[in-house]
């Protein structure tokens, strides 16, 4: 699948990466509303990758910390490489503005996706939102 990414604000790509994290982390992981949407949105960084008809299918958000977060990838668009392309823009930005390192939490599950990028586990695993994540880092400098 052939996508384009867009770096932008919130105010720029709300209503796009919305779609996408209500998609998957409200209606297909159950994650609650109130959990879902935080005020941590206007300071982010985020990026949303746009399939051939222009239809938003990823999202992901960098922090202002340096932390990556709401990495979300539609169920029909998995396993093609979309995620790994939001997360190396991600990355990228956070090299661009001098960041040290960048750290997520991480779904257990995924664990090894974030591998592949060079995060390693960094402590024990954990409960958010109902589902178990461990910390990851990427040191950049």
């Amino acid at each position: 699948m052939s996508s384009r990414i867009v770096i932008g604000d919130w105010e720029s790509l709300r209503a796009d990466a919305q779609v996408v994290r209500h998609e998957v982390f409200v209606l297909e992981q159950r994650v609650p509303l109130d959990m879902e949407w935080d005020d941590m949105d206007a300071s982010c960084l985020h990026a949303v990758a746009y399939d051939a008809n222009g239809k938003a299918v990823a999202t992901g958000r960098l922090l202002p910390d340096g932390h990556v977060g709401r990495m979300a990838v539609m169920k029909f668009a998995r396993g093609q490489g979309i995620g790994g392309a939001i997360l190396e823009r991600l990355v990228g930005e956070a090299k661009k503005r001098g960041d040290r390192a960048v750290i997520l939490n991480a779904q257990t599950h995924a664990e090894p996706f974030y591998k592949r990028y060079g995060f390693l586990r960094d402590g024990d695993e954990f409960m958010e939102a109902g589902i178990p994540h461990i910390c990851m880092r990427l040191v950049l400098a």
